[in-house]
């Protein structure tokens, strides 16, 4: 079982740009511990997901591949995705924490016993406070074909020992064979803006806003500090100054598609000159890539020997053992590096001396995809009181 802490201490905070969140009010801050990394999942498969999640449609080449039924490893370090235990109307669950969408949906009762099959799951008839929202449904469908709908209820959820006691939770009754064999996530818990939840006709709130609405925060804040090859951490309510250094730079939020979207000012490569450029992205803790457009992406390529874009895979490749040069992210006025190896995603199959790169196209998708790869080498704030976003540096 997962181990939470609770941060009962609060930090300050530094910043060199916009506003610092507001003074403290009434409530709490908590912090929980992710689980170790899942299984890995191919580079292609990931890709697709990536994709599939916005609804749009992968290039050719990245279907094929994803379709291949490559065999795989599976390692911690590659980082597919971070699971955190998360209590349900005294049910627990592991779910993935997803700041690039904005619902709570969980494996349930209400599917087949072989349909949940190697999952935990909810069921309401065990909860005391559960309490059925009569009419409202959801229904969630990816690019990809996968997908999963059902019905919802009100029940209490708990994080990291802080409890909100009126959460839309949306069960599963239909679910794709997708979800159905990544046994190791039993759902999703969404971290983006409320206006994207898709649950009619009445549209629900995040936990996040939840716990603004019940005022149990401290801040209206979460953090978000990924690691490369071990458990990470969300922190709600409080930003942890022991978590990072120096300072945070902040930079404004463009809520108008519910995402934590703003405009990166550039980017470098290894030792190369930084390139000044207008990026729209967004901050994904539920992607594992970074998806950039293809300009970027061949000019960090450029500087990898033998690196070459494959088209069995969907993406670029090099050599496992090929040294990578770090990549440079720009945010305001300041300058990110994400160590060149953690730009090594994963061997493209098992026990192959070929990598698939964790830098990739963002070709169709229509603003660029900053993932795992990218907030795992930093310390992101989410702070919905200033519609802002914070990136620091960290310890490595």
């Amino acid at each position: 079982m997962h181990s939470l802490a609770i941060a009962l201490a609060i930090s300050g905070l530094a910043s060199t740009s916009l506003a610092a969140p507001a003074p403290f009010k009434r409530g709490t801050a908590f912090t929980v511990n992710q689980g170790p990394a899942k299984p890995y999942q191919a580079g292609p498969v990931i890709l697709q997901k990536a994709y599939s999640k916005y609804n749009k449609v992968a290039p050719e080449d990245v279907q094929k591949a994803a379709s291949s039924g490559s065999v795989t490893a599976t390692p911690e370090q590659y980082d597919a995705e971070y699971l955190c235990p998360v209590t349900i109307g005294g049910q627990t669950l592991n779910l993935d924490f997803d700041t690039g969408s904005a619902d709570l949906w969980v494996f349930s009762s209400e599917l087949s016993s072989s349909e949940r099959s190697g999952h935990s799951y909810y069921n309401p008839s065990k909860s005391t406070t559960a309490k059925k929202l009569s009419g409202d449904t959801w229904n969630i469908s990816y690019g990809d074909g996968s997908g999963a709908s059902g019905n919802v209820y009100a029940d209490t959820v708990t994080v990291g020992g802080v409890t909100v006691t009126s959460q839309a939770v949306e069960l599963a009754e239909t679910i794709s064979a997708q979800f159905q064999e990544d046994q190791d996530n039993d759902g999703l818990l969404g971290l983006a803006f409320s206006s994207i939840n898709t649950v009619t006709p009445t549209q629900q709130t995040t936990f996040f806003d939840t716990a603004i609405d019940e005022g149990v925060l401290a801040q209206n804040v979460f953090t978000a500090d990924l690691k490369k090859g071990e458990p990470g951490s969300y922190s709600f309510g409080i930003i942890d100054s022991s978590k990072y250094t120096g300072d945070i730079t902040y930079t404004p939020v463009n809520t108008a598609n519910g995402f934590w979207e703003f405009t990166g000012t550039g980017y470098g490569v290894g030792d190369g000159s930084f390139t000044s450029a207008s990026i729209d992205g967004i901050a994904d803790t539920g992607t594992t890539l970074l998806l950039l457009d293809d300009d970027i992406v061949s000019a960090y390529y450029d500087q990898v020997d033998g690196a070459s874009y494959d088209s069995s895979q969907g993406g670029y490749t090099f050599s496992c053992s090929a040294s990578l040069p770090d990549f440079v992210v720009g945010i305001e006025d300041s300058q990110f590096t994400i160590p060149g190896s953690y730009i090594n995603y994963s061997p493209v199959s098992d026990g192959s001396s070929t990598c698939f790169g964790g830098i990739q196209s963002n070709t169709g998708v229509g603003f660029s995809i900053y993932g795992d790869i990218f907030l795992k080498a930093v310390f992101a704030v989410f702070d919905s009181a200033n519609t802002q976003l914070g990136i620091a540096n960290k310890d490595l």
